[in-house]
């Protein structure tokens, strides 16, 4: 045990593990996110991770993890809705006997939000759940689990627009904003979310419809080039609103934001040169040498004022 954390007291002590705990599940799971966090200042970048690792976990769980072990549909949303009263009694009682939730319990009331984001969040993980892998009847299924633009937007705002707005509390939450800034910061921080989730469903388009089932982006199951060039658009349409909120943002946390939105950027220009028959087969990634120009970019950016 290092020297620093041997000096807290056991409830420090014990918190400095789950955000190292925290720490290690962004680091095995997502090099483009942990590098984003590694930008923030030290004040976020903790906080940051432990809401990436509680969300990570839930959506293992809905993923095919828990039904690859063997648990049955019923038993995994049993566990899923454990998770979700764990996780709202660690934010209501500032402590859990498990490190992930308690990190995030720690971050939500340092933070200031509580079950009015994680319900919505948990909701959709439960709509997930509606069709499982390991339901035997998963390929003749699939057309069930299409989503109309109702059901999208609903599951994306609890899929991943809450978590952007988790992410805003963390950042402003020693800031004095007005009311008007709050509410330009959180159609930022929804725009955000949103276009970050619809890149990932084009980029998943094949697993999500052959290994679980799940059409996120249609009622059938198929994405046509007319379709895909709408999502395109509404996917730029978001980041735009994005990037106009990142100079309203308190200066350490900026750098980190415009990253995250440039990466997404650059993959969505790479999912528009793409035919959409081709989607289901390849997932569209960023090289590392691009990902390094993007930060450097960014530097440039924040230092000259985010001037686009």
């Amino acid at each position: 045990m290092s020297r620093g954390v041997d000096r807290l007291g056991p409830l420090g002590r014990y918190s400095s593990v789950s955000d190292r705990i925290a720490k290690s599940v962004i680091g095995a799971y997502s090099t483009s996110f942990g590098l984003a966090t590694r930008l923030l200042g030290s004040r976020h970048r903790d906080h940051v991770r432990n809401i990436y690792a509680l969300v990570r976990v839930a959506d293992e769980l809905v993923d095919g993890v828990a039904a690859e072990a063997g648990v049955s549909a019923a038993d995994q949303r049993r566990m899923l809705d454990r998770l979700e009263a764990e996780t709202e009694s660690g934010m209501r009682l500032g402590y859990s006997s498990n490190p992930i939730i308690h990190a995030f319990a720690r971050t939500a009331r340092a933070s200031g939000f509580g079950a009015e984001l994680t319900r919505p969040f948990f909701a959709s993980m439960r709509t997930d759940l509606q069709l499982t892998p390991s339901d035997p009847q998963i390929a003749e299924a699939a057309e069930q689990v299409g989503f109309g633009p109702d059901d999208h937007a609903d599951y994306v705002y609890g899929s991943a627009e809450v978590v952007g707005l988790m992410c805003l509390r963390i950042f402003i939450r020693d800031e004095d904003c007005s009311s008007d800034t709050e509410r330009r910061l959180v159609h930022g921080a929804r725009s955000l979310g949103a276009a970050f989730q619809n890149v990932n469903f084009l980029r998943d388009l094949g697993d999500d419809t052959q290994r679980l089932g799940r059409s996120y982006l249609s009622e059938t199951g198929t994405v046509s080039a007319r379709a895909k060039e709408r999502w395109i658009d509404s996917i730029r349409d978001q980041l735009d609103a994005a990037a106009q909120t990142i100079p309203l943002l308190p200066g350490d946390a900026r750098l980190a934001v415009l990253c995250a939105l440039r990466l997404f950027s650059a993959l969505t220009d790479r999912l528009a040169v793409v035919p959409a028959a081709e989607l289901p087969r390849r997932r569209i990634r960023v090289a590392g040498p691009h990902k390094a120009a993007l930060v450097l970019r960014s530097l440039y950016e924040v230092r000259q004022g985010v001037k686009r």
